[in-house]
């Protein structure tokens, strides 16, 4: 998919049977509760309870409507997307599962579990387990990278580049350029975001997805993405180019420009599948690159290590940098938080930045925190600090829904911008 970077989870595979996956609720700093968006009501409900349950429902819209307009105008907006931004009937991104059966079923995409007999051979060959460690592809090409670093085997190198062949087509061809609805969220999510203050720091995305759904979907929106490429074929990779702005002239009169609106920066932190290293130092855009060329980090535990490799350590800084700043708003939405690597510098963000506040999105987010189900360490963590009254919440929600919440910044009527400036001039969040 967009980021096989993640184990399985209930964001990577089928819906948990959580009864409240999916369902719009969010938890505020402090609050001590999950807030459901949506009056559920039973049929033999009683009017009395039908309307205070609406009521409810109503008052935490607002509340949450009301919250996150506050945090768009905070100066610095960040995200965080994971592999739940491209997952969904809609976008139709690869799963991990669906990684896992293409790179080792020998009927892919069938009902039917039949391994390949290569894969097979690699399974026994490296000694994987998988009652143990599960369908899981991510630790299945971990183990063959640990199994060839002590033995030379022909058979697992070659399994390794046709897993890998298999998984930059899988995240290149679902996106689908005559279906306008596919990156319908996506668009809506920018779109949202894009109309912020232009005196405010420009939006900084940071993704590990490989897919090109946000370039895409920019695109669409005639926004303009600075990624980090020159603006000249061939466009090659330079950081400089993040510290470059665009600016509209005016024609007469003053020389001095204003910031252009729809402008973002994009950090695609585990590589695209239209990079392609041309040598240690030279990255180029290019649209079909070759498995052994694309610059990716592939799925695996060693993707820690990878990730101090040009232009993956570029990335990977400005990511530590911008979780530094004061009056930062950080979405994460998502995101398994099963990568070390990026949920730990937002767990130290959250402990060491007094300024920060954090968001996080995610269809399963009741589920992953509710003990004693939780088995990663930042959900449980992060859920703890939220309950104490950190400035960190919770929304569960999938990202087409939550990109539906996000409040129209233009959209306001003067009372609701009188509103909102006087609570800025307060110094309220």
């Amino acid at each position: 998919m967009s980021q096989p970077h993640e184990p399985a989870s209930p964001l990577l595979g089928a819906p948990p049977t959580h009864s409240t996956f999916g369902r719009p609720m969010f938890f505020g700093s402090g609050s001590g509760a999950w807030k459901a968006l949506r009056a559920e009501i039973g049929v033999d409900s009683e009017p009395s309870e039908k309307e205070r349950v609406e009521s409810a429902a109503k008052t935490a819209r607002d509340e949450l409507r009301s919250f996150l307009l506050s945090s768009l105008q905070m100066q610095h907006v960040v995200v965080l997307a994971g592999s739940g931004t491209s997952l969904g009937q809609v976008t139709k991104g690869p799963s991990m599962w669906e990684l896992w059966d293409h790179c080792v079923n020998s009927n892919p995409g069938t009902k039917a579990r039949a391994r390949d007999a290569r894969a097979e051979s690699v399974i026994s060959e490296t000694g994987y387990d998988v009652a143990v460690d599960g369908e899981n592809i991510e630790a299945l090409m971990s183990r063959c990278e640990a199994f060839l670093q002590v033995k030379s085997s022909a058979e697992v190198e070659a399994f390794m580049r046709a897993s890998r062949g298999v998984i930059l087509r899988m995240c290149s061809e679902f996106l689908d350029v005559t279906d306008s609805g596919q990156l319908t969220a996506h668009r809506t999510f920018l779109h949202r975001l894009s109309r912020r203050r232009v005196r405010d720091s420009r939006l900084k995305l940071f993704t590990t997805n490989y897919d090109l759904c946000f370039e895409t979907a920019a695109g669409r929106q005639g926004l303009v993405v600075l990624d980090g490429f020159s603006f000249t074929q061939p466009r090659q990779f330079d950081p400089r180019f993040f510290l470059y702005d665009i600016v509209r002239r005016p024609t007469t009169g003053d020389d001095v420009g204003t910031p252009l609106e729809g402008v973002f920066h994009l950090y695609k932190l585990h590589g695209s599948v239209n990079w392609a290293r041309r040598s240690e130092t030279d990255v180029e855009v290019e649209e079909v690159p070759s498995p052994d060329a694309a610059c990716l980090i592939y799925p695996a535990k060693g993707k820690y290590q990878q990730s101090y490799v040009q232009p993956h350590l570029e990335l990977v800084s400005q990511y530590f940098s911008a979780l530094r700043e004061p009056n930062t708003c950080l979405i994460v939405a998502g995101f398994g938080f099963n990568d070390d690597h990026l949920s730990e510098p937002i767990l130290a963000a959250v402990r060491t930045n007094p300024h920060l506040r954090l968001i996080v999105v995610n269809p399963s987010a009741d589920d992953l925190t509710a003990r004693p189900k939780v088995r990663n360490k930042y959900w449980e963590t992060l859920f703890s600090l939220a309950v104490q009254g950190e400035d960190v919440w919770f929304i569960n929600a999938d990202f087409r829904s939550f990109a539906e919440l996000i409040p129209d910044l233009k959209s306001l009527t003067p009372a609701q911008r009188l509103t909102r400036d006087i609570k800025l001039v307060a110094g309220g969040q």
